[in-house]
């Protein structure tokens, strides 16, 4: 494992590698999680590939200084600098809100990625709360609010689980990051700072098809977060994308799923 970091304007991206083979697979965390999420995969990939984990901005030790916005060529300039190339190609893993991003870079350099798995991926379904709060100033300034004074939310959650229109999961998932005001606060940093990682499906489904890019999706079984129904419906039209259910909920990455989740990586 090696650590360092990545100048980016004001500020600096955390990164960590495993393993220290040519071939480069990018790793993206999810929400709150950030690179360590990743060293599960080590032991069975390390020998072949070079893992390279990057915390985005307001997660782990990544700082983040200057507007609430991460363009998606900032991301790209960051990760060329790690590559020392503006043309080598390499792979991608994105999990939950990293699958976003990682969406997003296929959709910007179809031509340099090789491979791409997505495990619980965020960014194959319309989430009407980002759409809100990202999408505009007046519905960002809604949101940022809310995250102050989030009374209303609160009373229009439980009529939710009054009539059970959102599950016990997404209650605990909710309270988690809502009963708290730092965690509300940083919940909207982290939004608002990564709300152009919004990829297009139609474009993705294209672009999979014309390039015949190898895309593998993963889905926990149990999962009540991100369910497996939005990666059937992507997949639906694109006959070589698998999907996979993992007798699981949202937390895929754990060392008991790993030989299942890296499997598309040990195929040649």
């Amino acid at each position: 494992m090696e650590s360092f970091f990545i100048s980016y304007r004001v500020s600096s991206f955390h990164v960590v590698t495993y393993g220290g083979e040519a071939n480069v697979i990018f790793c993206f965390h999810g929400y709150g999680e950030n690179a360590d999420s990743y060293g599960i995969f080590e032991e069975l990939l390390g020998s072949r590939y070079k893992l390279v984990a990057i915390e985005m901005p307001f997660h782990g030790k990544t700082t983040w200084r200057g507007p609430l916005l991460l363009e998606v060529e900032g991301l790209i300039t960051v990760m060329n600098e790690i590559l020392g190339s503006t043309s080598a190609t390499f792979s991608v893993m994105g999990y939950s809100m990293g699958g976003r991003v990682a969406l997003r870079l296929l959709q910007e350099m179809p031509e340099r990625i090789e491979k791409l798995v997505l495990i619980a991926p965020d960014g194959l379904h319309k989430n009407f709360w980002q759409r809100i709060a990202n999408q505009s100033f007046v519905g960002n300034q809604l949101f940022k609010f809310t995250m102050r004074h989030p009374g209303w939310l609160f009373g229009l959650m439980k009529i939710g689980f009054t009539l059970k229109l959102l599950n016990s999961n997404m209650e605990k998932f909710l309270r988690y990051y809502l009963d708290e005001e730092a965690e509300r606060l940083m919940l909207y940093k982290r939004w608002t700072t990564m709300r152009k990682f919004r990829p297009t499906q139609a474009s993705l489904q294209q672009i999979i098809q014309s390039n015949k890019t190898p895309v593998h999706l993963f889905f926990g079984k149990y999962d009540r977060i991100i369910v497996s129904r939005w990666g059937y419906l992507f997949a639906n039209t694109l006959p070589t994308v698998p999907v996979k259910e993992i007798a699981a909920g949202h937390i895929l990455l754990q060392q008991k799923y790993v030989s299942e989740i890296a499997s598309p990586f040990m195929e040649e």
